[in-house]
């Protein structure tokens, strides 16, 4: 019960909770379109807007540091898409090349910033791996300004992004703007990713936005029922998560919530009805017996 009386833990575990819930319906997105890499790139690369933003503006205001992370993550992602277009580097040649870039650039800035008086107060080294325990109610309040945004806009276009997740040919061939729906989807996964790297950190966050959707998309091949359940996974794990790191000193929130959605994840490759190893093994057996 102190989870929800005590404030500091009251507003960690509802913070980790609406990170979860967001980035796990907004990961789905980027799994289906096999863009789950690109997630990874997009957080790293969030880190040298981060210190970009406090270095020109001298303060750690959640939305000022939020738009030099989408900034940095949008630039990545662009970057990205020119490489691939106007070279003959392949996609995952590229993708490491510009993770390495922009995350070093970065770690650049981070190492000058941290000597400096006032960025020592800032803490913003925490931003590498998170730092649950410092979110305060106006960094909630960040979070909801924008992911809800996001969240509207996937339900408002959800048929066509539907269409555009599942099968981009039929959607061109049909008149859809494919193009932009992929940017739609690219800025929304942005939004996923700034709201949670001040939870759980560039380098983890990924997995946030990952691993929920890999663990919804072995229960269901239908996408509605796909997004609550990787939503509700992504929930789960945070408040799992934030309960465990009460229970002793020194036990960092961030990582055991990755550990405990890593944990959902694993079940479901295992146990899940149709796609799940074990459910495989056991069929395959019975068809062994009947052969």
């Amino acid at each position: 019960m102190e989870l929800f009386t005590d404030y500091t833990l009251r507003t960690v575990t509802i913070g980790a909770m609406l990170l979860g819930a967001i980035s796990g319906f907004l990961g789905c997105f980027a799994v289906l379109r096999r863009q789950a890499l690109l997630g990874d790139v997009m957080s790293h690369a969030a880190l040298p807007g981060i210190a970009l933003a406090f270095l020109l503006t001298g303060q750690r205001d959640p939305f000022i540091l939020f738009v030099g992370a989408a900034s940095a993550a949008l630039l990545a992602a662009l970057w990205l898409l020119v490489v691939v277009r106007t070279t003959r580097i392949k996609d995952d040649a590229a993708l490491a090349l510009i993770l390495a870039v922009f995350f070093g650039f970065g770690l650049v800035l981070l190492s000058y910033l941290q000597r400096q008086p006032n960025a020592a107060q800032a803490g913003l080294k925490s931003f590498l791996f998170g730092q649950a325990a410092a979110l305060i109610e106006r960094d909630l309040w960040a979070m909801l300004v924008v992911g809800l945004p996001a969240l509207a806009l996937v339900l408002i276009f959800w048929p066509q992004v539907k269409l555009v997740s599942f099968d981009p040919d039929f959607a061109r061939s049909i008149g859809l703007p494919v193009r932009r729906f992929d940017v739609l989807l690219t800025v929304v996964m942005v939004a996923a990713i700034v709201i949670g790297i001040q939870t759980v950190g560039v380098v983890l966050m990924s997995a946030m936005l990952v691993a929920p959707a890999v663990a919804a998309r072995q229960w269901t091949n239908r996408l509605e029922t796909m997004v609550v359940l990787a939503a509700s996974f992504g929930a789960l794990a945070a408040l799992v998560g934030a309960w465990l790191s009460t229970l002793g000193e020194g036990l960092a929130t961030g990582p055991l919530i990755v550990l405990m959605m890593s944990l959902v994840t694993v079940l479901s490759l295992l146990f899940a009805p149709e796609r799940g190893l074990l459910w495989r093994y056991l069929r395959r057996q019975r068809i062994l017996q009947i052969g």
